[in-house]
């Protein structure tokens, strides 16, 4: 346990205790809402950097996953009776499938070129989502939307009439995107897809399979993609085809994640973190100008690629590590007394 007593250890410990007990000080279900979509968003920020920065492949087309996952387990639970719970892991196959077959031919394309590629094929399946009401007889609702039926409290079927709950399995998912987020990044997949995001010629050079390890980091990043959008539509219950599947949805997660630092592990989180508060903030001072948050995405996309390519993650990283220091300094001053403290007494 010596190792506890390090601030690089126990100061994620305490941050993790605080985001636990916010509930307890935090009872107005409206900001609980509000802090709940801000993990929602960090989770989806970071579930697109498994290949949006670690791989360097500017997908734009993200929220068909997310509407895969959430129309997958929604369509299952009102006409088979399935458990979101369980419609989470089918939702997030069903999105790593999908993500495997966009992914086979557009992940062949470089730059700009798969970028246009993911837009085209999100617009497509956008209005394909549109323009059916029902698949044989399962209704999916069309341009109307689908609507989840409220059962009341129901756990079994993760619905339930307090925010709490809702709030814990977001932190939860969060917390579980972090770590495979980390254990990508340190593991050998994870310095394959650094070599390709380099330079992708070299990576072949070196007998990396460059297709194949992109359509791998796909896959996981469609499959948690996937799992958000079961969480979305069981939070909201209710599924708009232009929400969650349109350029507004795939836009967002691709900002978040620019903005705080793509291809770190705790960028894409920090931007998901911090812009959608700013968002939350200009929705309640400019709630008549509809779409305003993301027009402030989009200059600060701009100007962080332009004067900060590392994002927000570089600054915080060296706020970090100067508090680390500090701490440290201060413990190993606390020991050097200690010390002369017992030597006086012997003495």
């Amino acid at each position: 346990m010596k190792y506890l007593s390090s601030p690089r250890y126990y100061l994620p410990c305490i941050l993790i205790l605080l985001l636990t007990a916010l509930p307890l000080f935090v009872t107005s279900p409206y900001y609980l809402h509000i802090i709940t979509m801000v993990f929602f968003w960090a989770y989806l920020a970071t579930a697109w950097n498994i290949v949006g920065g670690f791989a360097g492949q500017l997908s734009l087309g993200h929220g068909v996953y997310v509407a895969a996952g959430a129309y997958t387990s929604s369509l299952i639970f009102v006409n088979l009776g399935i458990s979101p719970w369980l419609g989470m892991i089918i939702g997030g196959l069903v999105a790593a499938v999908l993500g495997i077959i966009v992914g086979y031919p557009t992940l062949r394309l470089k730059g700009a070129y798969y970028a246009l590629a993911t837009v085209g094929f999100a617009e497509g399946f956008r209005v394909i989502l549109v323009n059916t009401e029902q698949i044989g007889s399962w209704k999916t609702g069309g341009a109307e939307g689908f609507m989840i039926p409220l059962l009341g409290n129901a756990p079994q079927h993760m619905q339930f009439m307090s925010k709490v709950p809702y709030y814990y399995l977001i932190l939860v998912l969060f917390i579980i995107i972090i770590f495979v987020s980390s254990w990508i990044n340190r593991s050998k997949m994870g310095y394959y897809l650094t070599a390709l995001r380099e330079d992708e010629d070299a990576a072949l050079a070196l007998g990396i399979n460059t297709t194949r390890i992109k359509l791998v980091a796909a896959a996981l990043s469609a499959f948690f993609s996937g799992i958000g959008g079961v969480y979305y539509a069981q939070l909201i219950r209710y599924l708009e085809p232009n929400a969650i599947a349109g350029a507004m949805m795939s836009n967002q997660i691709v900002f978040l994640a620019i903005i705080g630092g793509r291809g770190t592990v705790l960028g894409p989180a920090l931007g998901g973190v911090l812009l959608t508060i700013l968002g939350e903030i200009t929705r309640v001072l400019f709630g008549q100008i509809m779409g305003l948050h993301l027009f402030l995405y989009g200059i600060l996309v701009v100007l962080f690629v332009i004067f900060k390519p590392k994002g927000l993650i570089e600054f915080m990283k060296n706020l970090y590590e100067t508090l680390i220091q500090v701490l440290e300094g201060r413990r190993a001053e606390g020991a050097r007394k200690g010390f002369i403290g017992v030597e006086e007494r012997n003495n």
